[in-house]
């Protein structure tokens, strides 16, 4: 047994190596108490004496050092109101998916959609969330990995949603079923060429399958996600992506070359083009 604020210090000392700030530091070690041992950071400040057996903590530890994210460690997270299981086979959620959500839920405030398809579900984030809010929608999630698919229906349990679940690889897909009132996708956008810009801890444990792209043909996604949009979706429905903030301009002449004049890009809370909406 050991007093919380005897362990915070040996955080702090083994992590300054690895992590330089000391604000996340602080933030992962508080996540953890609370995931392990149920003691927020309130209590921690109430009752820094506290004692509590330190093995699970001192674990995590030994796996932060090694540079894996504090959300697989803790096996789940707190995201969009929602409570999400993660692990390896799925992209931990970052901030912008959650401002893409609540664009759409915006978007759909007086007229709520019918059928909505998400491209790419992964942990199943974006399916939950917009199925959760549009209680009477069809929800309909697609991804090529069946270990993300399992991932996405125990999510989809969790948190008490009914969701169509399908094994498919879009790039390989000619035909799906029509009549979307939206579709949205959180595609692979990082180029190969961007890998040195990352954090270690990212490219080392995320699945890369779900991160990059050539850079030859970075938007080969969007393309054939754009066109079958064209083909699938009602008239007046809308396509929302997430997006590479370096890809904007690309978008923009792509879409300008199919003809595309109703969309719209928009920027997230750290000032970068990060989303994207087309109207049919």
């Amino acid at each position: 047994m050991k007093k919380i604020k005897e362990i915070k210090e040996k955080y702090f000392n083994k992590l300054r190596q690895s992590i330089d700030n000391q604000n996340e530091i602080d933030a992962v070690f508080h996540r953890l108490l609370f995931h392990f041992y149920n003691i927020s950071r309130l209590d921690f400040f109430l009752n820094p004496e506290k004692e509590i057996d330190e093995k699970a903590i001192v674990d995590a530890l030994d796996s932060l050092k090694k540079g894996i994210p504090w959300q697989y460690i803790a096996g789940e997270i707190d995201f969009c109101d929602l409570r999400l299981k993660v692990n390896k086979n799925v992209l931990i959620p970052r901030p912008e998916t959650e401002e893409l959500i609540r664009w759409i839920i915006d978007d759909y405030r007086e007229l709520p959609p019918k059928k909505i398809l998400d491209i790419g579900t992964g942990s199943g984030v974006i399916a939950i969330a917009l199925a959760k809010h549009f209680k009477q929608s069809e929800v309909t999630a697609i991804d090529n990995s069946k270990e993300a698919l399992d991932m996405a229906k125990e999510n989809a349990q969790i948190n008490q949603v009914e969701i169509d679940f399908v094994l498919k690889d879009i790039l390989q897909t000619k035909e799906m079923t029509t009549g979307y009132d939206i579709i949205v996708s959180n595609p692979p956008y990082v180029r190969e060429s961007e890998k040195k810009y990352m954090k270690k801890n990212v490219l080392d444990y995320e699945p890369v399958q779900a991160l990059f792209v050539p850079d030859g043909d970075p938007l080969i996604y969007y393309k054939k996600i754009i066109d079958l949009f064209t083909q699938n979706i009602k008239a007046g429905g809308k396509l929302y992506f997430e997006i590479n903030e370096f890809m904007k301009e690309e978008l923009t002449g792509f879409l300008l070359s199919k003809g595309f004049k109703n969309f719209e890009f928009r920027k997230d809370i750290f000032d970068k083009w990060r989303m994207l909406r087309i109207a049919k």
